[in-house]
């Protein structure tokens, strides 16, 4: 791909395009935001599948576990949504986490990730939105690296550059998947977390006044976010629910939810900090959230 094919790939597209969600869905309360969000945006966005991502900590006792718990949470959400037509096209993915930077972890998610993405091109791309650990990107890559001319890339990862370090919950679970994707030659969109994405956050006052009674799914995601983050009359808490921004970069037409600019890619390292060079390929890098305005449309669609 030539720069200027790779400067083209980076605009934020016009017109109905196909998608796919690469997704740790049970890891806490905010890609099941990201999932409705995008089902909700079919005006614009055809989303062709979803795939389940790994992830370890509280909520799961392995990468293998957090990752059938994201495939139970997906098809929860997807019937909520009353899409549970999707389910057919929800796919388990990784059970571990890439071995080395050489290694795919093959599952069905990858295996479907590279049939779907050689159906593209560089005119046509396949947009990929990772809002997890993004193994099973690195993953279909390794197994087939000509689906990156096929393939944008929208990562959720990473914390901002001006941050201390890179030491984010996607991130850090899998830096040789994050070096896998930022070396591969695919178009790459960064939403990083700390610093800018971490903006984007919502209220228990937000979600009673704006989705509770609603309908089932307002419901669910409100109360779900409510039990998270704990019930309280005489504390004030926000929850970043940053995931819904990866989707969001999609329908940013006119600058409307976010602000970005084209810049060298930053390599992840496994000190947890970014290496930089000026002879690296560019990116699309996001540095402002329009918090207000992302809202106003995330909870419009909930509604809906």
């Amino acid at each position: 791909m030539t720069q200027s094919e790779l400067i083209k790939a980076l605009e934020v597209p016009s017109g109905k395009i196909d998608v796919v969600l690469d997704t740790d869905t049970y890891n806490e309360i905010d890609d099941q935001f990201a999932v409705a969000y995008l089902l909700r945006s079919d005006e614009k966005l055809n989303c062709k599948a979803f795939y389940a991502a790994p992830f370890f900590n509280n909520n799961s006792t392995s990468p293998e576990d957090g990752m059938e718990k994201s495939y139970d949470e997906l098809k929860k959400i997807l019937t909520l949504c009353g899409r549970e037509d999707m389910i057919e096209y929800t796919y388990k993915g990784s059970r571990t986490y890439l071995p080395d930077e050489k290694t795919p972890v093959i599952s069905d998610a990858v295996q479907d990730l590279v049939k779907r993405a050689n159906a593209y091109s560089k005119d046509n791309p396949l947009y990929v939105v990772a809002i997890g650990a993004i193994t099973n990107v690195a993953s279909a890559l390794l197994l087939d690296p000509s689906i990156a001319e096929k393939i944008v890339i929208v990562w959720l990862g990473g914390h901002a550059r001006h941050w201390h370090d890179t030491k984010e919950f996607n991130m850090f679970q899998d830096v040789a998947s994050a070096r896998v994707v930022f070396s591969s030659g695919a178009p790459i969109v960064q939403l990083p977390c700390c610093g800018v994405v971490s903006a984007f956050s919502v209220s228990q006052p937000d979600l009673e006044k704006w989705l509770v009674g609603a309908n089932p799914l307002c419901d669910y995601l409100a109360k779900n976010t409510i039990n998270y983050c704990g019930h309280s009359s005489d504390k004030i808490w926000h929850k970043a629910i940053w995931d819904v921004t990866a989707v969001a970069w999609l329908l940013n037409d006119n600058s409307r939810f976010m602000l970005e600019e084209i810049t060298h890619i930053a390599m992840p390292q496994y000190d947890h900090h970014y290496s930089y060079s000026n002879a690296a390929p560019f990116m699309k890098y996001v540095y402002h959230i329009n918090t207000d305005a992302l809202l106003t449309d995330l909870f419009n669609k909930l509604k809906k």
